[in-house]
C-alpha cells in the first residue's frame, strides 16, 4: 500500500548523486513516482565525484545528496575543503563495496593477503603498490586500511594510496595507473567482467552492518523546508523498502542500468544485487552484499555514528579534538527521522 499523496510541494529538490549501485532508492523514488506521490517534484543531478557533491551542496547548487557517511565529519568540521552545518536523517544503505586487485598482481604471484604482503613489500620506494579509494573520508579508505593491516602492511609505509572517481576505477586499473582499489559497485563487478580485475574480499564480510551511503542536507534546509525534508524522508523510506525485496531486484538491476544512472549492462548490475557475487575467481552468495531497508537500516542514531566517529579517529582521518561528544547526535539525527515517518506506520523505521 502506498503513502497517501500529497498537494504537490512549491519548489523543486535537486539531489545530487553518484554513479552507484547504491543510489537505488533515489533511483527507484524517481523511477517509480514514488516523489511524486509524496507531492514532490525532484530532479536527481549526476555527478562526477564526492568533492563536487559536498561542494555543490554546502554552497547551494543541490538541496540534498547521497553521500558517504564520513562526508558528515569532513564538513562538519571543514577538512579537506569547506565548512558546513550538515547532518542526515536517512540511511540509504549499508555495505556494497568490495576490494578488486588487477590482474597483473596475480600474475605476479598474489593469491592471499600474504603473497600481497610479499609483493608489495618487494615493490617499496618508488614503484609501490597503489590502490585506489573513492575520497579520503570513506569507509572505502578505512575499509582498504583494515584489509591492508591484515596482511601485516602500513597503508601509509608499504603502499600508496590515492583518490580516484568511482567511475574511474576500473579504467585505472586496465592503464595500470592502479594495482588494486576498493569501491563501491558496480565498478568491482565491471572490472571482473572485462578480465581486468578480481575481488578478494567485500565489504558485507569485513565491516558487517558498516553505514555506507546517507542523504545528507545542510542543516538550514531541515528548517526552511521542514516540510520538503519530511516528505524527502518518507519517500525514501518506501522506496528503500522497495529496494530491500528480493522480488524486486531484478527490475531495480533494469531501472538503474539505465543511462541516466549507471549507464551499465544489467548483467554486470545484478549479480551483486542479486547476492551472488562474481569475485573472479568464483561466484559468491552474498545474500547481504546490499542493504537498503531491513534491521532498521535507514534509521541514523546517536549510537551508529559514535561508532563510526571512533573508526574515523582511530585511523588518522578525523582528530580526535575535533570530534567532540556531541557531534554524533548532531550529524545523525534519528529524532527528524522518526518525526517523518510518524504518519506512515507502514514504512516506519523498524519496518
Amino acid at each position: 500500500m502506498h503513502a497517501t499523496a500529497h498537494r504537490p510541494l512549491r519548489r523543486p529538490l535537486t539531489i545530487g548523486f553518484l554513479p552507484l549501485t547504491d543510489a537505488a532508492p533515489l533511483a527507484a523514488a524517481q523511477e517509480l513516482g514514488i516523489f511524486a506521490r509524496h507531492g514532490l517534484r525532484v530532479t536527481l543531478r549526476r555527478e562526477v565525484g564526492w568533492a563536487t557533491v559536498r561542494d555543490k551542496l554546502l554552497f547551494g547548487e543541490l538541496d540534498a545528496a547521497h553521500a558517504l557517511a564520513p562526508m558528515l565529519w569532513c564538513a562538519a568540521l571543514g577538512l579537506n575543503g569547506p565548512r558546513g552545518d550538515v547532518l542526515t536523517a536517512f540511511i540509504l544503505s549499508l555495505h556494497g563495496n568490495a576490494i578488486t586487485l588487477s590482474r597483473n598482481l596475480r600474475k605476479d604471484g598474489v593469491l592471499d593477503v600474504d603473497t600481497l604482503r610479499t609483493v608489495a613489500r618487494s615493490r617499496r620506494g618508488e614503484h609501490k603498490l597503489t590502490f585506489g579509494v573513492v575520497y579520503p573520508f570513506s569507509s572505502h579508505h578505512l575499509l582498504l586500511r583494515d584489509w591492508l593491516r591484515t596482511a601485516g602492511l602500513d597503508a601509509e609505509r608499504d603502499v600508496r594510496i590515492v583518490v580516484v572517481p568511482p567511475a574511474q576505477m576500473t579504467r585505472n586499473l586496465a592503464a595500470g595507473t592502479l594495482d588494486g582499489f576498493c569501491a563501491g559497485e558496480p565498478w568491482n563487478s565491471l572490472a571482473v567482467a572485462q578480465g581486468q580485475g578480481w575481488c578478494p574480499a567485500w565489504s558485507a564480510a569485513l565491516a558487517p552492518a558498516h553505514i555506507e551511503k546517507v542523504l545528507m542536507v545542510r542543516r538550514s534546509f531541515t528548517e526552511q523546508r521542514t516540510e520538503d525534508h519530511a516528505a524527502l524522508i518518507a519517500a525514501l523510506a518506501e522506496a528503500a523498502a522497495w529496494c530491500d525485496e528480493p522480488h524486486n531486484r531484478s527490475p531495480l538491476a533494469t531501472l538503474l542500468a539505465q543511462p541516466a544512472y549507471l549507464n551499465q549492462p544489467v548483467e554486470v548490475v545484478a549479480p551483486a544485487l542479486d547476492g551472488v557475487f562474481d569475485t573472479g575467481l568464483a561466484r559468491e552468495s552474498v545474500p547481504d552484499f546490499f542493504i537498503f531497508h531491513r534491521g532498521e537500516a535507514n534509521l541514523p542514531t546517536a549510537a551508529r555514528a559514535l561508532a563510526l566517529q571512533r573508526d574515523l579517529i582511530a585511523a588518522g582521518l578525523v582528530p580526535a579534538a575535533e570530534a567532540t561528544p556531541d557531534l554524533p547526535a548532531r550529524l545523525f539525527r534519528e529524532d527528524l527521522h522518526r518525526h517523518a515517518l510518524a504518519p506512515h506506520s507502514r514504512i516506519s523505521a523498524a519496518s
